[in-house]
């Protein structure tokens, strides 16, 4: 009886930790599509993505690459490019080889 207690508990645990690793993997293929979300292109938008772009440029002082910029402002690179835009067009940035600088 007591053996069979044992192989009891012990695919009880197997089975909790299969659902634990699932649950796992479900919330990484949530933050997966979350970073692919749609950007919405909007004026006011726009000027926030500028906004963030902006400060994580002046916050570094140093050129930076988009993924760079992305990571320091907690933003999407699709964010990003729409930041950049609105700043080139303003004349507050330039391109430098493959990174932004402040202009």
């Amino acid at each position: 009886m007591a053996e069979k207690k044992a192989t009891t508990k012990k695919a009880a645990t197997k089975e909790a930790t299969e659902k634990k690793t699932t649950v796992v993997k479900k919330t990484t293929a949530k933050k997966t599509s979350a970073a692919t979300a749609e950007v919405a292109v909007t004026a006011e938008n726009a000027g926030f993505k500028a906004g963030d772009v902006y400060q994580a440029l002046a916050a570094a002082q140093a050129p930076m690459t988009v993924a760079g910029i992305a990571k320091a402002a907690n933003i999407a690179t699709e964010e990003v490019y729409l930041g950049i835009g609105w700043l080139m067009k303003e004349g507050k940035v330039k391109g430098e080889g493959n990174a932004i600088v402040l202009a």
